[in-house]
């Protein structure tokens, strides 16, 4: 089951903590509030399947989203990108099969620019890829799911 991003909660979030994220599990269709974590990967709190990680950062929120254990996919983007568009599915399938192992972060680049500048996004979609912090790979433009999958592969944890 595709999701959508996840939604952020309408209650203010304490700063320290990190924004709030709601995501619905895949397995049972529960609602889980989570916050993002450097340590592991969120669990369903009903069924305990890992969740599909998949979240809108804006430049505020953007340090503490990509400061995850599973590998990040910052995924670049714009609304009237039509390529953005066909990945953008693709990379929320990804997340699923890979769920708990791959988190995705979404950022509009319209609405963010100093993070297009500073991932140097002159074409969208970018795709950077980064594991501990750091940048491994970085993808430009609309690739299939196939050749998504097997750029992603040599970077994934286990």
């Amino acid at each position: 089951m595709a999701t959508t991003p996840g939604d952020r909660d309408p209650r203010p979030a304490a700063s320290a903590a990190g924004p709030v994220t709601v995501l619905t599990c895949a397995n049972c269709g529960a609602r889980n509030t989570i916050r993002p974590s450097p340590r592991g990967a969120p669990h369903c709190g009903t069924c305990g399947k890992p969740l599909t990680w998949v979240v809108n950062a804006d430049q505020a929120t953007f340090e503490v989203e990509t400061r995850a254990a599973p590998t990040v996919l910052v995924d670049l983007w714009a609304p009237w990108c039509g390529p953005c568009r066909f990945v953008g599915p693709i990379l929320e399938e990804l997340a699923a099969e890979s769920a708990g192992r791959l988190k995705v972060v979404k950022v509009n680049v319209d609405d963010n620019q100093p993070l297009a500048i500073r991932f140097e996004a002159m074409s969208i979609p970018t795709i950077v890829v980064m594991r501990d912090g750091k940048v491994v790979d970085r993808i430009v433009g609309a690739l299939p799911k196939a050749a998504l999958a097997a750029r992603l592969a040599p970077h994934m944890k286990s």
